[in-house]
């Protein structure tokens, strides 16, 4: 990493440094919606979650020798499990299970490391992988469309009428951007949405902008330090299998964008680790778990850009972004409305990228294993079931995880071709 700060600062091309400069900043633009969207979402200070944004990209460079022009930031897969930690514990407790979230990640990077990626993806097959997907976007659609109805904590904090139409022009602005954006607007159609929508509440007289006129131009975020709470760890870890095993996806798209094959150079086992020690630094303070960002990795395959120089600069201007305390107060002044109209197609995509994972590996639906494990992980994780162990409860996610996992591991392979 020194020998390539060293090469940017010592270039002597002032054009050179300004057009890295903001090669950066449009990276963190391009991240900048979906990052604090899970913060938002789920009860977490903004401003943290920019700065631990920041502090794990860099923590992700050190672990890979600055060699992979990755961004990490806050991972969605943890949206339903963070908002029930939250309402359950508290931050602090929640924290604890996303730490022990990032240890899993370590634990994994070095499994890899010893015996190879096969025996992950022999763990984590797709027709385990696409159905818990499936489930992280599908159960928060309830969520989604009590924003977009303008609840927020079980009240009515905008009127229906007022808040559907809000929601609306949010959708809308997001499709058409997602659909027929050109160049950088087709990168930030959650920012898209959010601005849109964020222009017609304001219209309407929606927003309240008392927190922003009082918030200080400098401002420490509110950095929280995790409890210890064994209740959190049973119940958020599994649901990091999913993102475990997308992050080899996420690697190995950026190396076909650039050309290089990051699995050996600097190996799947470091991208790993840097991705758990990340995530391990952020719960620690009060982050979201860290993960690579595809939309990135579209700014990189646009721009041609493939320097890993530009997301250190992004990731400094993250870091001192969370310390503008009137960014941190106009993100939270954004009305539920706005948000439930961006989350209503945003967590739609995600449970369609579970089925695009089980279409894109063929997973044979027609063979009784593959249709037991997707069907059962589909309904206990949607449907809510929950198993209590002691004082803790294992649900969710996690629980549809695990099903899925042991499921596969128990019910024998079909005897041969076309077997049923």
């Amino acid at each position: 990493m020194k020998k390539h700060l060293e090469r940017f600062m010592d270039a002597g091309d002032v054009f050179a440094g300004f057009k890295t400069l903001f090669q950066g900043v449009q990276i963190l633009f391009v991240a900048f919606g979906a990052l604090v969207l899970v913060p938002l979402l789920t009860g977490l200070d903004p401003g943290v979650a920019l700065c631990t944004a920041g502090i794990g990209t860099l923590i992700f460079q050190a672990a890979t020798g600055m060699k992979v022009p990755i961004f990490l930031a806050s991972s969605f897969a943890f949206v339903p499990a963070i908002t029930y930690g939250v309402a359950a514990w508290g931050v602090p407790g929640t924290l604890c299970g996303l730490a022990a979230s990032g240890l899993l990640y370590v634990a994994l990077s070095f499994v890899v490391r010893v015996f190879g990626s096969g025996v992950v993806t022999r763990l984590f097959p797709p027709v385990v992988v696409g159905p818990v997907i499936c489930v992280i976007g599908l159960s928060l659609a309830p969520s989604a469309v009590g924003m977009a109805l303008g609840r927020s904590g079980g009240l009515q904090v905008v009127p229906a009428e007022t808040a559907l139409f809000i929601a609306g022009v949010s959708l809308l602005a997001t499709l058409l951007a997602f659909l027929f954006g050109r160049s950088w607007i087709g990168l930030v159609p959650i920012l898209v949405g959010i601005a849109a929508g964020y222009a017609v509440s304001a219209a309407l007289g929606v927003v309240d902008y008392a927190g922003i006129a009082g918030a200080a131009w400098f401002s420490v975020p509110a950095f929280v330090f995790p409890a210890w709470n064994p209740a959190a760890v049973l119940f958020i870890v599994p649901v990091a299998i999913a993102p475990a095993i997308e992050h080899f996806g996420d690697i190995l798209a950026i190396g076909s964008v650039t050309g290089k094959d990051y699995l050996k150079d600097p190996g799947i086992h470091r991208t790993m680790l840097g991705d758990g020690i990340a995530t391990l630094a952020a719960s620690f303070v009060g982050g979201p778990p860290n993960t690579t960002y595809s939309e990135v990795t579209g700014a990189v395959t646009l721009t041609r850009a493939y320097s890993p120089v530009i997301m250190t600069v992004a990731a400094v201007f993250a870091i001192v972004f969370a310390f503008v305390g009137k960014i941190g107060a106009g993100l939270q002044s954004i009305p539920p409305p706005v948000m439930g109209g961006v989350m209503v197609l945003l967590f739609g995509l995600i449970a369609g990228l579970g089925i695009k994972h089980l279409v894109v590996h063929q997973v044979d639906l027609g063979v009784q294993k593959n249709a037991v494990i997707l069907s059962l992980v589909l309904v206990t994780g949607i449907g809510g079931l929950c198993i209590p162990i002691g004082e803790f409860e294992l649900a969710g996610v996690g629980l549809a995880a695990i099903i899925g996992v042991v499921l596969n591991l128990l019910i024998p392979e079909p005897a041969g071709p076309g077997a049923r």
